[in-house]
C-alpha cells in the first residue's frame, strides 16, 4: 500500500477522534476519489505514491477553482469552506513550486534538451520532460505559460 494512501488512513483516524468535521469529511472525499482513481480503468489496481499526490493535486485545484467561483457568486461561506479544504488537502502535497523555481526549471530544460531555436514546435518536448518533475509541485497551466514564453 502507499505510504501516501496509509498516511491520510491514519490522519483520518486521528481527526475523527478529534471530532474535527472539516478535516474528517475532506480525508473522506480524498480517500474515496484515490479508491475512485483505483479501480479506474479495465482493472483494478493499487496507487502509488506518485499517483495519488496527482489525485490529492486534482482534488485540491477543483477545491480552489470552486472557492473562486463561489467567491465569484457572492458566496463569501462557501468559499470559505472549500479554501479550507484545500489547505486539508495542501498538508499532504509536496512543496509548491515558486514562479522562480519554475522559471529556472523550464529554463535548465530548454538547454539540455537543446531546443533553444526551435521555437514553439518544442513546447510538447519541453512539457514531456518537465512533467514528471513538477508533477503535484505546480499547476500545469502556469509552467505551459513560462514554457510559452521562454521558446515564444
Amino acid at each position: 500500500m502507499a505510504a501516501l494512501k496509509d498516511r491520510l488512513r491514519h490522519e483520518l483516524t486521528a481527526s475523527m477522534k478529534a471530532r474535527d468535521e472539516l478535516r474528517s469529511s475532506t480525508l473522506r472525499m480524498v480517500l474515496t476519489a484515490v479508491t475512485n482513481a483505483e479501480v479506474a480503468g479495465k482493472q483494478a489496481r493499487e496507487l502509488t505514491d506518485d499517483d495519488v499526490t496527482t489525485v490529492l493535486a486534482s482534488e485540491g485545484k477543483k477545491r480552489r477553482e470552486a472557492a473562486t467561483a463561489f467567491a465569484d457568486a457572492n458566496r463569501p461561506e462557501l468559499a470559505a469552506k472549500e479554501q479550507a479544504e484545500a489547505a486539508v488537502i495542501a498538508e499532504f502535497l509536496p512543496e509548491p513550486l515558486t514562479e522562480s523555481q519554475i522559471a529556472e526549471m523550464v529554463a535548465a530544460t530548454i538547454n539540455d534538451l537543446g531546443v533553444q531555436d526551435q521555437g514553439m514546435r518544442a513546447m510538447g518536448k519541453v512539457m514531456g520532460a518537465l512533467g514528471p518533475r513538477v508533477k503535484g509541485r505546480a499547476d500545469g497551466g502556469a509552467v505551459a505559460a513560462e514554457v510559452r514564453r521562454q521558446l515564444g
